[in-house]
């Protein structure tokens, strides 16, 4: 009889806060295909973006007496939150500061409320952060590891965001001691789908840089993401860990394998100033990409590999995979097709007994694609 080891005693009941956000949809797909898993619920205030198959949507924000009603009612042991808004400028309204804001810190103040109520189900809390953390700074050490502190005051707002929400889910481990916590601080994200700014930045003819600067780049590939945070959903691993793909690219490199070329036409003093200019032109660059822009970063990701986890892709390999998106947009943007969700659909699909549910649609794009873990052993 086959056997679980006790680190994977974990998820059963999974709760995936931020359903709607291209992270909350691929994570819950990836986990649709786990058969250890026997319910998931996703929330969110608005309708998921991706097609989903055992995934329970229930439209709510982050209302913490509602999720906690979501929280009791589902019996969930394993809280995923995927909300964190960590590109200022990419998405609905502009990311407004103030909708930053309240997302970020009040939401996950939020659904932390209602993971600590009296007698909650939930044992399990992973939190998908970002190394904004660390922030940018001309003295930053050449890898970030994860006990070290914070060298500067946040100077964005998004860091601020992220060290802001950080101390809040370091305080909810320290009072509730019987709560899995795993915090992972992901690096820039690259892939064939996900958009960000540092992928508009890099898609264009030719990248600016700032004169007289070549930073440091480390991405992970958005394949990395999903899975890593699969990784501790059905594994116990407390504590934080860096998630960045091996090796270290300086800008130039990136350029350079992208097959673009470098514009150092960002002047090194007044960028401010001259961000604004560019931005009548049509190139937007958020506050916490210009100071990467200019100083870069590093993070050692060693401590989570020593969990066991693999890496599909390194650096370099996630800005080659970028470089075939980039060659195939233009064709493959001609048959996308956006996927709709209509409520009485849906609603049809899970519960009419005239629907055939013996096959297990299992080969959907957006499922797991592999496991990057050692396999269980008997």
């Amino acid at each position: 009889m086959r056997r679980m080891p006790d680190e994977l005693k974990g998820a059963r009941r999974v709760l995936v806060t931020g359903l709607s956000t291209y992270w909350g949809g691929r994570l819950a797909a990836a986990l649709e295909t786990n058969p250890e898993i026997e319910a998931i619920i996703g929330v969110d205030p608005n309708e998921p973006t991706r097609e989903l198959s055992r995934t329970e949507y229930v439209k709510v924000g982050v209302q913490h007496g509602l999720i906690e009603k979501i929280v009791r009612a589902a019996r969930i042991d394993t809280v995923i939150d995927s909300r964190l808004m960590v590109d200022s400028v990419r998405g609905p309204d502009g990311r407004r500061p103030d909708a930053i804001h309240e997302n970020n810190v009040i939401g996950t103040l939020n659904i932390l409320a209602a993971c600590a109520a009296g007698d909650s189900p939930v044992r399990k809390l992973v939190f998908k952060s970002s190394a904004h953390w660390y922030g940018c700074e001309q003295d930053d050490p050449a890898y970030f590891t994860e006990d070290m502190p914070r060298r500067h005051e946040p100077g964005t707002r998004v860091e601020r965001d992220v060290v802001e929400a950080e101390a809040a889910v370091e305080e909810f481990r320290s009072q509730r001691p019987g709560v899995t916590v795993s915090v992972l601080r992901f690096a820039n994200v690259l892939g064939a789908e996900v958009d960000t700014s540092h992928v508009q930045f890099l898609a264009l003819p030719a990248v600016p840089m700032i004169a007289g600067f070549d930073p440091r780049y480390q991405f992970v590939d958005e394949v990395d993401v999903v899975h890593a945070l699969e990784h501790v959903t059905v594994r116990d691993f407390p504590g934080v860990f860096n998630v960045a793909g091996d090796g270290v690219l300086t800008l130039s490199e990136v350029i350079s394998l992208l097959g673009k070329h470098p514009l150092p036409v960002i002047p090194p003093w007044g960028t401010s100033l001259a961000m604004a200019g560019y931005r009548r032109l049509g190139l937007t660059l958020p506050p916490e990409m210009v100071k990467q822009l200019r100083f870069g970063r590093g993070i050692d990701n060693r401590k989570f590999k020593a969990t066991g986890f693999h890496f599909r892709y390194t650096s370099r390999e996630t800005v080659l995979h970028l470089r075939d998106r980039l060659r195939l947009d233009p064709v493959s943007a001609r048959d996308e097709v956006k996927y709709s969700y209509e409520p009485a659909v849906e609603d049809f699909l899970r519960h009419s007994p005239h629907v055939d549910r013996s096959r297990k649609d299992l080969g959907r794009e957006d499922a797991a694609l592999f496991d990057p873990s050692p396999p269980v052993q008997d």
